[in-house]
């Protein structure tokens, strides 16, 4: 579809979403959609905001609706962050409103009277003081829903699924709607992989290399939830053209002291984690870790590959078999502290530290060859290591004021990551040992400084700016070594094999940002954002690369309606952009399989994406429905670029030359009957993608259907007893110059609670009936036509355990505040079947 379709499509999603509004009752268009709106009768409304002694908004509490003469429950619901809540379709009668949180005092409002003629009561601010009662050994736990629709973002709470435990974040994002994770861990947001991944809220170097490396080194257990943004405003970086997902961690934000434990053993892995908090009047501190050891994690390659001339003759056939065993280790380790001097004036940092080993063999790895003068064999052992150790330190101030919700604040953060990846190859048929090794030690610092003021206008809008700096410094240093006759390793002399890369960016920017509430429930986000970006790269002993300086504004615009029958209209439009990272830029040729090598692109510019987005919501107290539907075009896309040297050799590197078009729509819903819990959720997508190159050997373009399909269910066996099941299943999915098959997880667990919910322990296993899965993938041009199939064992059992101790009492008043560096472009670690071979 060109730009004809693009008008077809969002005149079709404007059709349909007025449908849906229109169609909500037989004979035509409701009540709200009259000039002068008349209540429903037998129903009434109550809603409030609730607020602590510090005129702070307490998320989470919760609220009730009893009768005033026998306490009988109504109806009930909780409050949302900034504290505001809505209980609707409260019938006739006299009502109770109590309002409860933990580590308060609860409040006792009315009573109400409910006469049937459609009745609001609005009760305004509630206050609830803090209990000076000690709560002993008790777990705070939210009565959160596991997927929460709101006005910018999809949450969902990962506290509520127990199916992860042992697992890493890959595993939790696999269950969040709009997502999609292959086997490596790649990660797809509505199909596209140039995304940005924040941690609580801040950017993090180690996102910055692999993303599919850095998710491994999360542990589920320590992830609280996960937001995702598709249509960001211009308070955030311009950088992720698919969308921001925003990964939150456990903290602890309660008065006295806290230590839990979380551990697991597991036929493929197991954990261990340990964190603690204390929190003092003003002061509030937290320490913690949590490491991961992956072990017997075994699979098998298989490569065949037919390389042509430019006539089209064949020139060699290569065909590749080896068998895998891959080993990880990771860990995370936190520091946290903050001080409220007083009700205006806040202080808050931490340090956060993390390390990375992940390590595979090949042995014994087969290689064939056929060309014109016969057939040769060779086989190889294979050991190829990546780690990485990380360090984030940040800091921040916050300036409130007498006025609700008007706040200064000044927020820093310095970020570095150190990684290797290595590769070595043995040649086993020689009688004297030959050999290759590659050694690539990369770095990547950065410094943010971020300055951002928000003025209330009225109880109804706000007006919001800021600056912010990021300085980022990334080098590369990489060299290729070569031994004969089982002699030592010497290196390789040449540029191209042995140098120094140094690229340094700076990204200033600046934003205007404006939220207005108007009649009828309509909610108006509009704002724009200026990036101006400076590029200096240069190699070792040699002049700077000619990479120009460029400026860029982002608009975007949010617009929601609320309508009747808890229905939520919602548009959107962004722009986005996306810097090429690393992985992308890295010059080292990576040659762990010499016939298949891969080398980034220094030279590279950011490709640009402009989004449209309409989606359509309900949400009951026992159900929920959300549709959306999206137009995404890409202009500039880096793609895979693939020429053959000599007869057999594929080199792949990366240019601007790509445009890639989304046309898809989501779904996903839930219901809550009794002990039963069930979500579940679609993704699907129409891709079009092309290379927009003139010479017909280099052309590419491709086009099709590709959809994710998933599946939560929670069913409680008895008050101490639980069981969940989770599955997901995703599509073939189109590639430029090929796809990649099907596949699919599954997942369930049984757990059981301690006594006062102290602690749990549980059962759980992976791919328990299909233990081995296959994952082919498919590359044809006229200069070459690769198959590859690797085989995966997935089959997983494990036991986990936790158990937390400590004596809390109320919640600390404010939320410490993060930086957000959106602003590179992160790539699939198999892009086309050749980034998992990138270093």
């Amino acid at each position: 579809m060109r730009p004809t379709g693009k008008l077809i499509l969002l005149g079709t999603i404007a059709f349909f979403s007025s449908f849906i509004v229109f169609a909500q009752r037989p004979g035509g268009p409701p009540s709200g959609y009259q000039k002068k709106s008349t209540p429903e009768v037998g129903y009434g409304k109550f809603s409030g905001i609730v607020m602590d002694e510090n005129d702070e908004p307490v998320p989470f509490a919760t609220i009730r609706v009893t009768s005033a003469t026998d306490n009988k429950l109504i109806n009930g619901t909780i409050a949302e962050e900034d504290g505001k809540w809505v209980i609707k379709n409260v019938p006739e009668g006299e009502f109770m409103i109590t309002i409860t949180f933990i580590g308060y005092e609860p409040i006792n409002e009315g009573p109400f009277k409910v006469t049937g003629k459609g009745e609001s009561h609005n009760l305004g601010n509630t206050i609830i003081k803090t209990s000076a009662t000690q709560l002993e050994q008790v777990v705070v736990e939210g009565q959160k829903e596991l997927i929460e629709d709101r006005v910018d973002r999809i949450v969902y709470n990962a506290t509520q699924d127990l199916t992860t435990a042992g697992g890493d974040a890959s595993d939790v994002l696999r269950r969040v709607p709009l997502l999609s994770v292959d086997l490596d861990g790649n990660v797809s947001l509505r199909g596209s992989n140039n995304i940005t991944v924040l941690i609580d809220g801040k950017p993090s170097t180690i996102t910055a290399g692999n993303l599919a490396d850095a998710l491994r080194q999360i542990p589920a257990d320590e992830i609280e939830s996960v937001e995702v943004i598709t249509s960001p405003s211009a308070r955030y970086d311009a950088e992720g053209t698919g969308g921001i997902i925003n990964i939150v961690t456990k903290k602890n934000n309660l008065q006295g002291g806290t230590l839990s434990i979380n551990t697991g053993v597991g036929y493929r892995g197991s954990n261990l984690g340990l964190n603690a908090g204390y929190r003092t009047g003003k002061l509030g501190l937290s320490l913690g870790g949590n490491g991961f050891a992956g072990y017997n994690i075994i699979g098998s390659l298989d490569n065949n590959q037919i390389v042509n001339d430019a006539a089209g003759n064949e020139l060699s056939t290569t065909n590749q078999f080896g068998e895998t065993l891959s080993s990880r280790i990771s860990g995370r380790y936190n520091f946290g502290w903050d001080y409220t001097f007083n009700k205006y004036h806040f202080i808050g940092g931490g340090v956060n530290y993390r390390i990375f080993d992940s390590r595979n063999d090949q042995d014994d790895r087969l290689t064939e060859l056929s060309d014109a003068s016969g057939t040769t064999s060779l086989n190889q052992d294979v050991f190829t290591l990546t780690n990485s150790n990380s360090v984030d330190v940040n800091f921040n101030y916050i300036r409130s004021f007498e006025e609700k919700g008007k706040e200064i604040s000044l927020i820093s953060l310095y970020s570095q990551d150190k990684r290797n990846n290595d590769f070595t190859i043995d040649n086993l048929n020689e009688t004297n040992l030959t050999g290759t090794k590659n050694e690539n030690i990369s770095f990547n610092k950065e410094f943010t400084l971020q300055l951002d003021y928000v003025e209330p206008i009225g109880k109804k809008a706000k007006f919001e700016t800021g600056l912010k700096n990021i300085s980022r410094t990334v080098t590369s240093d990489f060299q290729l070594f070569r031994r004969q006759n089982n002699g030592p390793y010497s290196a390789v002399q040449g540029a191209s094999v042995n140098n120094f890369f140094r690229y340094e960016q700076n990204v200033s920017a600046g934003y205007v940002s404006g939220l207005i509430e108007l009649p009828s429930d309509v909610t108006i986000q509009a704002g724009g954002r200026y990036e101006y970006t400076t590029i200096r790269a240069n190699f070792s002993n040699e002049a700077d690369l000619e990479i120009g300086d460029y400026g860029t504004f982002i608009p975007s615009v949010n617009m929601s309606k609320k309508l009747k029958d808890n229905l939520t209209l919602k548009f959107g439009y962004s722009r986005r952009i996306a810097r090429p990272s690393l992985q992308f830029l890295n010059p080292n040729i990576n040659a762990a399989n010499p016939l298949d090598i891969s080398q980034g692109n220094p030279d590279l510019l950011p490709e640009f994406t402009d989004q449209v987005e309409l989606s359509i919501s309900r949400f009951t107290r026992s159900t929920s429905l959300n549709i959306s539907a999206f137009v995404r075009t890409t202009n500039g896309s880096i793609q895979s670029v693939r020429e053959t040297i000599g007869q057999d050799t594929v080199y792949t590197t990366f240019q601007n030359i790509g445009e890639e078009d989304a046309y898809g729509i989501n779904a996903f819903g839930s219901i809550r009957k009794g002990k039963l819990t069930l979500n579940g959720g679609i993704d699907a997508f129409y891709a079009v993608l092309t290379n927009n190159i003139d010479d017909p050997l280099f052309n590419a373009q491709n086009e099709g259907f590709v959809f994710n399909t998933r599946m939560f269910g929670s069913y409680k066996l008895s008050e101490k007893w639980s069981l969940q099941m989770f599955g997901f299943y995703r599509s073939s999915r189109v590639q430029l110059q090929g796809f990649t098959n099907p596949f699919y997880i599954y997942s369930l667990s049984i757990n059981r609670n301690f006594k006062n919910k102290k602690g749990s322990i549980g059962l759980g296993a992976n791919n328990f009936a299909t233990p081995r899965s296959f994952l082919d993938s498919e590359i044809d041009t006229p200069l070459l036509a690769q198959r590859s199939t690797r085989e995966l064992q997935l089959l997983n059992f494990r036991v986990n355990f936790s158990y937390r101790i400590g004596k809390l009492t109320q919640r600390a008043s404010k939320k410490v505040k993060k930086v957000s560096n959106d602003d590179l472009k992160q790539g699939s670690s198999n892009d086309d079947g050749n980034q998992n071979r990138r270093r």
